[in-house]
């Protein structure tokens, strides 16, 4: 493995398992570029990572649910002279609704960050991992992955996209020195379900989630085994084995009831 100090771009760093991967990265003494719209979160975590582990840390704050924002977040870290040989692409939200009832614009901000945004971020700063030999990106996908979402129908669908476009490139990069792994966790303890507006008696509430802290763990070790895809947790891995004895009709069945109960 390449051991020297690497520079990781981490998108969604403000908060949940995007602020627990640029802790682990930082432990590690790689150097950081930190992507999210809370600045003041940002500047935040700067100052603790700097502080604790003598790292060099920069805060881009920037919505990458606005078109031009991969490009910009780019050219940030080309001006600085940066070259980075770690992209974790984090960053994305959910929403729980009737697609019917569920406002466009959010889900066009959905679809912009889930899906373009990981897509043009991953487009820009690979060949230039390619071109060093070495790389590592990280796509955090999620379970939803893997069956049809009723209530949630968009999000399961760009979270689909990530793990088929993340499994179609890792095939695409054997050789290069490159890896891709997507992280499939389940319902986490973050700020994820306040934003996706998930009742607290829906699937995804409780005590018994992991950490963002643990997720990032299991994350951090699959992306440097260069391994594809990995799923978080035992239920979920079983869960996803019982969803594939289903059909996709009777799998959205299966979620529609899940999320309307109680």
């Amino acid at each position: 493995m390449n051991n020297r100090k690497h520079t990781a771009l981490i998108t969604g760093a403000s908060e949940g398992i995007g602020m627990e991967l640029a802790r682990i990265h930082a432990s590690k003494g790689d150097h950081l570029v930190l992507v999210a719209r809370r600045g003041d979160r940002l500047e935040a975590l700067k100052k603790e990572l700097e502080e604790q582990f003598g790292i060099q840390v920069m805060v881009i704050a920037k919505n990458l649910s606005l078109a031009n924002s991969p490009q910009e977040v780019f050219e940030a870290t080309q001006k600085a002279n940066l070259a980075i040989d770690i992209l974790v692409n984090n960053a994305g939200f959910g929403h729980f609704d009737l697609f019917t009832d569920s406002p466009w614009e959010k889900e066009d901000r959905m679809i912009q960050l889930n899906i373009a945004a990981l897509t043009h971020l991953t487009k820009l700063y690979l060949p230039g991992m390619i071109s060093g030999g070495y790389g590592r990106i990280l796509n955090v996908s999620s379970v939803a992955s893997f069956i049809p979402g009723p209530y949630m129908s968009v999000y399961f669908a760009t979270k689909a996209f990530v793990t088929s476009f993340s499994e179609a490139l890792a095939a695409e990069l054997q050789g290069t020195g490159v890896t891709v792994t997507n992280l499939c966790p389940g319902a986490t303890r973050s700020g994820f379900q306040a934003a996706a507006e998930v009742r607290e008696d829906k699937p995804g509430k409780g005590d018994r989630m992991p950490s963002g802290a643990e997720v990032a763990a299991f994350g951090y070790r699959a992306m440097m085994l260069g391994r594809t895809t990995v799923v978080h947790g035992w239920k979920n891995r079983l869960m996803i084995r019982f969803s594939r004895l289903l059909s996709g009709r009777q799998a959205a069945s299966v979620i529609r009831r899940m999320q309307t109960k109680g």
